[in-house]
This record gives C-alpha cells, structure tokens and sequence, in this order.
C-alpha cells in the first residue's frame, strides 16, 4: 500500500496536476480535455496561455490515439500509454508516453530533430508546406501535429525513447508552455 503514498509523493514533488494512464480512445480523450479545462479555469490562468496549453493537449492527445503502436501482449493488444500535465511557476509541462516500434524510431526521432532546429520562421514554413504537399490521412498529418505544438509552445520539443522489449521503446514527450505571454 505504500507505493499510493510514493505516487502521491512523486506528482507532488513533480507539480503534476493530471495524469491518465490508460487505455486512449477519443472517448477518453474527451473526458481529459474536459478534466483539464475546467482545472485550467479555476485555476484563474490567462486565456492566452489556456488556449496554448489546450492546443498542445489536443495534438498531445491525439498524437497518442492516431500514432500509437498496439502493444501485443499474449493474446492482448492495447493501445496502453500515459499523459501528464505539470504546472509550475513558470510554465505548463504537457507529457506523454505511448509504445511505438522500434523500427519506427528513426523516422520519429529524425523529424522531432528537425523540427527543434527550426527558429519561429522555420517553423512556420514548414508547417506550411506540411499543408500544402500532403495528402493528411486518418493516420494525422506527417507531423503536422509536432510542429503544431513547437510552434504553439515556443520551445524545443523534449523526448526519449526507452527500451521496453526487443520490439518497443516508450516513446516520452514533454513539451513546455511558457505562462508568461512574450
């Protein structure tokens, strides 16, 4: 019983004011935007950053539904991953962690690179041409998604990819929004 009390601790000394951790369906989804709007309101927060913020947990969230590799397990196949929101003083951290497979890594780990080596301006150009020369599929939008949140946060997008098994890694997201309005 004491690991309740060491989760607890642990979102405390993280400043995590939301976590699901889960099974991520458009259902579930809904209901976090839900949960996390309403703490973003009674939280007095400015609407400017709360429109940042929700930008970022919408593409945050759906990167996790459309993008997520089904984890095999025996007979069970989960789209099984976590997300979290940290609020200090100085900025909201949105997170997530999702399986993805291994193979898939490069290609990931390549356009995150380039996207945090892109300024404001790069950022904007390449958004527009993501738009302008891609056929957006059901799967999302050839990292539209990412460049989305980097553009809305102002900041480098943070990620890991742990080892889980020989097949998959835990692909780890934080992306930061400043709650300052420059």
């Amino acid at each position: 019983m004491n690991f309740i009390y060491d989760l607890h601790r642990t979102m405390m000394s993280q400043k995590l004011i939301l976590v699901f951790q889960g099974d991520f369906t458009q259902e579930s989804t809904k209901s976090i935007l839900s949960m996390a709007e309403r703490n973003l309101d009674s939280s007095g927060e400015e609407s400017s950053i709360k429109r940042k913020v929700f930008n970022v947990m919408v593409e945050a969230l759906q990167n996790i539904v459309k993008h997520s590799d089904e984890l095999v397990d025996g007979q069970v196949r989960s789209h099984a991953a976590i997300f979290l929101i940290g609020k200090e003083a100085n900025r909201y951290s949105i997170m997530t962690g999702n399986p993805i497979r291994k193979e898939n890594v490069v290609k990931l780990q390549g356009a995150l690179d380039r996207i945090n080596g892109l300024d404001k301006d790069g950022l904007k150009d390449l958004y527009k041409e993501i738009i302008k020369n891609t056929t957006i599929s059901d799967k999302g939008g050839a990292g539209l998604g990412f460049v989305d949140m980097a553009r809305k946060s102002g900041e480098r997008l943070e990620f890991e990819f742990p080892e889980m098994n020989e097949e998959y890694c835990f692909f780890c997201l934080k992306v930061n929004v400043p709650r300052d309005n420059e």
